[in-house]
């Protein structure tokens, strides 16, 4: 009797699982059926769009390479000027002063 509820169980399983397939598909079949006539399909737009991207991913990629020792001296600006701020901060002040009201143009 019980191997007789489990198969039963399965069985309804089943069936529920194959019907809701089944809606799934015919309800997806309009747009199968659109995408094969090319319905709503603009030819070569999508090759240009691929195009263009690829060519500003590749000028980021460059502009990102060459800005990079930059960075890394920018960083290495900013940690020697906390260094010495903590050794002489006198002079760090006069430094700050000079660098915000003399250099600029």
């Amino acid at each position: 009797m019980k191997t007789f509820k489990i198969i039963k169980f399965l069985l309804i399983v089943i069936s529920i699982s194959f019907i809701s397939l089944l809606i799934q598909y015919f309800n997806l079949k309009e747009d199968l059926i659109e995408c094969q006539t090319d319905k709503g399909y603009i030819s070569g737009g999508d090759i240009l769009k691929v195009e263009t991207i690829d060519s500003l991913q590749n000028l980021v990629n460059l502009l990102n390479a060459e800005n990079y020792p930059c960075q890394i001296e920018l960083n290495r600006y900013r940690i020697a000027y906390e260094i010495f701020t903590k050794r002489n901060p006198n002079a760090a002040i006069q430094f700050e002063i000079i660098f915000s009201e003399e250099t600029e143009y």
